[in-house]
Order: structure tokens, then sequence, then C-alpha cells
């Protein structure tokens, strides 16, 4: 998965037969399923929340985690192909969903959705289909999202109309008013998700030519690597690519902006919840002043 080799140069290299490369790989891919249970998710009474700046800290105090969606290379039989087709893509892609605290540690994933899918729609469907047992935030507490997910209790989403991503202020000028100050300190901190995603791709090539194998297994292999990730980053290993992505300021290629930057219309939560996280994002946006 690291150098994404596929099964010919493996044969040749261990000089064994393609059968048995086979064979273990896919002994080894289970055994790192059942390694994925230590994928746990975020604590809702830790208040500490793992912000480093502290001023951010205080101001995001309820922030459990960010989440947002990403897209990894799929191989679908032709026949299949449309709904994994993203967006001008000729490429057919999985959505991947994922939360992630601010140590860069992913703390809850959803893999399989088809490249199509909305960020949105995912969310929505993972949070009422009981099976998934999503992490819900309690009380007080909210995950930091973009504006494809709909503002609503337990979801802060940047304001509209206004600028958000970090390249439009790094084009356009420090942010100017409380609504700008909001979205600019919103997306430094909701942009750990990007980060570990950036390093997650860079780690494991085959997530960006994923080989022919049955879809299952090509799910599989994307809770694996996350897997291996987070192995990598909770023991603290020193890694460049850990290093170099801990810069909250690192500029990053977004494959996704353009499915990221398409207006929610989810409509499926209740209006009081909508209504009381707009009250909050306006008391701390009040608090940059």
């Amino acid at each position: 998965m690291s150098h994404n080799l596929r099964n010919r140069l493996i044969k040749n290299r261990f000089q064994h037969s393609g059968q048995t490369v086979h064979k273990f790989f896919h002994e080894v891919l289970v055994a790192m399923l059942k390694f994925s249970k230590e994928i746990t998710p975020p604590s809702f009474n830790d208040n500490s929340n793992g912000i480093a700046n502290h001023r951010l800290r205080q101001i995001f105090k309820g922030d459990v985690g960010a989440i947002d969606g990403t897209l990894i290379h799929a191989c679908i039989p032709l026949d299949k192909q449309v709904p994994y087709r993203a967006r001008g893509r000729e490429e057919c892609f999985q959505n991947v969903m994922a939360i992630c605290d601010f140590d860069m540690v992913f703390k809850y994933v959803v893999v399989g959705w088809e490249g199509t899918a909305h960020d949105s729609r995912i969310l929505t469907e993972t949070i009422w289909d009981p099976n998934h047992n999503f992490p819900m935030p309690q009380n007080d507490k909210y995950y930091l999202v973009d504006a494809a997910y709909t503002h609503t209790k337990g979801f802060t989403a940047p304001y509209r109309h206004v600028r958000y991503w970090l390249n439009d202020f790094r084009s356009g000028g420090r942010a100017r008013g409380r609504e700008e100050i909001f979205n600019h300190y919103h997306s430094r901190t909701r942009n750990v998700i990007e980060r570990a995603f950036g390093v997650l791709k860079v780690r494991f090539p085959i997530l960006k030519r994923m080989p022919p194998y049955s879809f299952g297994t090509q799910r599989n292999i994307v809770i694996a690597c996350i897997t291996l990730y987070n192995f990598l980053q909770k023991l603290s290993i020193d890694d460049e690519l850990f290093l170099q992505y801990d810069d909250e300021d690192i500029q990053l290629d977004n494959d996704d902006a353009n499915q990221n930057q398409i207006p929610s219309t989810n409509n499926e939560f209740r209006r009081a919840d909508q209504v009381f996280m707009q009250q909050l994002r306006d008391q701390i946006a009040n608090q940059f002043l």
C-alpha cells in the first residue's frame, strides 16, 4: 500500500507465486481491519480539544473535531461507472467522509460512497442510519464543517457569501469584518482534516491509483491505510510528512475543492437547531472584534 506495486512486481521481488502474494495480501488486510477498532470516536468530556492556539481554543471551546470528505481513486466495472465519476472527472472515485481531531488523528470514517455523492448527503444518511453509530456531539459540543454542510446543531459551518478558503485570504489580503474574520479562523482551524488527508494520500500512493480489486477490497484498503496512519501519528514517530503538514498554513492541492463549494441543499435538520447554531456562530464571531 505504501509503494502501490502490483502483484507481478511483488512476485518477482520475493520470488513467490502470484497466488501466494494474493493470499497473504488479503490475510494481512483482514488483520488490519481488526486493528481498525483503534479508530475511536472523539471524546465529548475533554474540554482541552487539542487546538494549539490558546485564543482559538478559548473561542472554539465546544469544538471536538473537523469533518470533511475526500475523493479516493476507485476501479469500477465499465457498466457501473457513472455514479462514481466525480464532477468534471473521467476517472472513478469513492467519496470518503471522516472526522479528524486537532492532533491530526482520524476518529471516524465512512467509506464506499459514489464519487458523485454530495458531502452533505453522506453526513445526513450516516447520522440517520443506526448501523453507522455516528458520534453525534452532545450538549454544546460541535464539529467544524465547510459550506458543503448544513449549519445546524452539532455542526458549525462558515458564513456564506463572504471569503472562506485560506487561499482567498492569501491572495486577497487580511480578513475584514466579523464574518470574514470568523471564516478565516474557522478555515485555519478546520484545515487540520485537509492536512491529515494530504499526509494520508502522500504516504499511501495506492489511494491515488487503486488496483482493480473488488470494490469491497478497495473500501477495506482505505480503512487499512487510515488505521496505519493513526498508528504512526499516535506513536509520534518522527516522520517528515507529519512535520511538513503540521503547519496549519501549508498550501494544499485540494482535489475536492469544486465539489465542496457546491451549496448544501439539505433541509432535513430541524429549523430550531439551525437557529441555535446561527446564534452560537454570531457569539463566536463577536469575540474576534
